[in-house]
């Protein structure tokens, strides 16, 4: 039988086709599998034949690699995989020659710590080197032995890496387009479960409306932040390729994404005022359930890029909608103008959806945001202490100087895991590093526990190499979804590792336990006293741009609106930014609950203020949304916009501007713009400009709610 014949047979067995399908659909079992693929080929055979000593350290090199792995075009992977292994190389031959000479290397240590990470804030490509050129390092000091030969262990680790780099290359070569589609299946994944949280708004109880619309304002920075990254991943495609007609299919897929997010952050009204009309109940629910099929929709075109299967288009949604638009037809006026727009939006998104694969033809490729600057300028740009990277680099290098004193003056065994916990926990923010010190500490008990348990269970050589395999494959399973079980797995590697090269893995994991409540002190206290930016000071900052931010994305919708554009990036840029503030609030204000009691000042204000904010920017993205259909708008349309606009950027410098010593500060408000267009909608007989001017309302009044909020903070 031949190759060919083989694998026909296979791909016409449906359980063959579930299999399949299951795996492909969670890119964290690709990457797991090609570290373990490249540990096995690596640690069987250098274990038993030479010295389990070289299986081990070649599986830190693995490791260290795909840590420093990030997503880029496979010319771009290639490039950095040389500038990973050359680093790797530097570092590891420094740990080698200068450890035994400790105040020499201890100077090295903690200055090429800054040097790394300032270097990994200059792009997420540089990001993952320099991380995995500090992690290299550490491992490289964990495993160094007096009697062996200097040159042998960076030789072992770089190899182990440059395999799997090489392993990984291949891979991508192979299918170069994956790493795209693996960040675009993400976004509509956050967006799925986005629309889902909205679903709940129909029908709602008022006193319900404001823990949704937080909820929703934590999934929206989810889709946000899986936009900017699909930016950026397509960016670096878009420096590789030669034709940058080669990316029509990503940017048209990342193009929907946008646009359906855009509709599903739209609000037109408060829909509560519905909810005790009994009359309404099925039509209100209606609605949650095209929302849900809506996200099953969006979850399905995830899933279709991941599994490389045709999206189908659920039929559902096309009835829901025939069924909605009849029960519309016979509301009152009032009613039914209050749900045309809701409708129109859905069915908008519906209808791309539907036309996946036959999109409108545009004749230029829309632009993306590029980073402008120079890798120099980048550089210089975070030599300042204000510096949020700047500030990073100087509390982790404190945590590493502070951990090695501790080792070398109590000259500790291994003692070097003290760092390296301080590296896996120390991050940017104070909430953060708490999460991660809690999880730290969990994941290696329970590790300990379990890996002890492990362990004695399969005492044999080949029982210990299948518990390091499957160890490092579980880690990368769950290293981006669940960091604590990811610890657990890593604590068992260490265990597995420590007992088959030197028999002694229970005895080394009480002293483990103990440098890692150490490392992870390190790091705690390090943000806890060193520029801890306690967000209740932030919060004025953070308010003045997401309110320059929405009148910005307002100006622009009112433009594209009068001047309309092929290449509308003005526009997605407004829309970006005002997005981007929006989610500095959220995860200004989340990051505030988990503060010290004493710094939780404003946390109530904080909430006010993200709920409203992001209610404001669901208005905004509504009339966004429709700026291509807008006709017949009344004459003072224009007006309307630039008094709110005007408004909101006068309270953003004031707010911006306050001082300490400042009493309070005034901020203006919208009340007679208020007044005036409840007036206008009143006397309006035409029902589209009805609607217009209601969403316009809506807009100004929750503004106007804003800006009272916001006097509270600065004082």
């Amino acid at each position: 039988m031949t190759k060919h014949s083989i694998t026909y047979n296979l791909a016409q067995k449906s359980w063959y086709q579930s299999l399949r399908k299951e795996f492909w659909r969670k890119p964290s079992r690709l990457t797991a599998l090609k570290v373990v693929i490249a540990c096995i080929v690596q640690v069987i055979p250098f274990s038993i034949f030479i010295n389990p000593f070289w299986g081990t350290t070649l599986s830190l090199g693995t490791v260290a690699a795909a840590l420093a792995e990030t997503d880029d075009h496979p010319k771009g992977r290639l490039k950095a995989l040389i500038i990973t292994i050359i680093s790797f190389a530097i570092t590891t031959t420094s740990v080698a020659i200068l450890k035994p000479y400790p105040i020499i290397f201890g100077v090295g240590f903690i200055s090429s710590t800054i040097l790394f990470v300032l270097i990994g804030g200059v792009s997420e490509r540089y990001r993952g080197i320099s991380y995995g050129a500090i992690l290299i390092g550490i491992y490289a000091m964990l495993g160094l032995d007096k009697n062996m030969d200097w040159y042998l262990q960076p030789l072992l680790l770089c190899s182990g890496a440059l395999f799997y780099g090489a392993i990984s290359l291949f891979l991508l070569y192979k299918k170069p387009g994956r790493l795209v589609e693996e960040q675009l299946s993400r976004g509509f994944n956050a967006l799925s479960a986005y629309l889902e949280e909205k679903a709940k708004f129909f029908p709602i109880s008022e006193n319900k409306e404001s823990n949704i619309s937080s909820k929703l304002a934590i999934l929206n920075v989810n889709v946000v932040t899986s936009l900017e990254k699909c930016k950026e991943v397509i960016n670096n495609y878009g420096e590789e390729v030669k034709d940058q007609k080669e990316l029509a299919p990503f940017l048209q897929r990342f193009m929907l994404l946008q646009s359906l997010h855009e509709r599903a952050a739209s609000s037109h009204e408060r829909y509560e005022k519905l909810k005790d009309k009994t009359e309404y109940k099925e039509i209100l629910e209606g609605f949650a359930e095209l929302l849900h099929q809506l996200s099953h929709a969006s979850k399905t075109l995830a899933e279709s890029m991941l599994t490389g299967q045709k999206y189908n288009h659920p039929v559902s949604i096309a009835w829901i909608i025939s069924a909605l638009e009849f029960e519309i037809d016979k509301l009152p006026d009032y009613d039914r103008e209050l749900l045309e727009l809701l409708l129109h939006n859905l069915t908008r998104s519906h209808t791309s959806l539907k036309n996946l694969y036959n999109p409108e033809i545009s004749t230029s490729i829309p632009r993306l945001g590029q980073d402008e600057r120079s890798f120099w300028k980048r550089i210089k740009d975070q030599l300042t202490i204000k510096h949020p990277r700047f500030r990073y680099a100087i509390r982790l290098s404190m945590c590493f100087l502070v951990g090695y004193i501790i080792v070398i003056t109590n000259n500790m065994e291994k003692g070097e895991w003290i760092i390296l916990t301080s590296l896996f926990v120390c991050q940017p923010t104070y909430s953060e590093t708490k999460k991660r010190l809690f999880e730290r500490i969990l994941g290696t008990l329970s590790g300990v526990v379990l890996g002890i348990s492990l362990v004695s269970f399969m005492p044999t050589f080949a029982g210990q190499i299948l518990l390091i395999l499957l160890s490092i494959y579980f880690f990368f399973y769950f290293k981006n979804s669940n960091y604590s079980y990811a610890v657990v797995f890593i604590t068992i590697y260490v265990l597995a590792g420590n007992n088959m090269t030197a028999n002694m893995g229970v005895e080394v994991m009480l002293p483990r336990l103990i440098d890692t409540i150490i490392g992870a002190a390190l790091a705690f206290l390090s943000i806890r006293f060193l520029w801890p930016n306690w967000q209740h000071k932030q919060l004025p900052t953070l308010l003045s741009s997401a309110l320059k931010n929405n009148a910005f994305y307002l100006s622009e919708i009112w433009d594209e609106y009068k001047y309309p554009k092929e290449d509308d990036y003005n526009y997605r840029l407004a829309r970006r930014l005002a997005h981007k503030s929006d989610n500095a609030l959220t995860l200004s204000w989340q990051s505030m609950r988990v503060e010290p009691k004493k710094r939780k000042r404003a946390l109530d204000n904080a909430f006010t203020i993200t709920y409203l904010n992001h209610v404001l920017l669901s208005y905004i993205s509504a009339f966004g949304a429709q700026r291509d259909e807008l006709k017949a708008l009344p004459l003072d349309t224009e007006s309307i916009i630039n008094t709110i606009n005007l408004t909101l950027k006068e309270a953003a410098s004031r707010i911006s501007n306050i001082q300490p010593k400042d009493a309070e500060v005034k901020v203006p408000l919208l009340k007679p713009l208020l007044i005036k267009l409840r007036d206008q909608i009143d006397n309006l007989k035409d029902s589209k400009q009805k609607q217009q001017l209601r969403l316009l309302y809506n807009i100004a009044g929750v503004s106007n709610k804003l800006l009272r909020e916001s006097a509270d903070v600065v004082k």
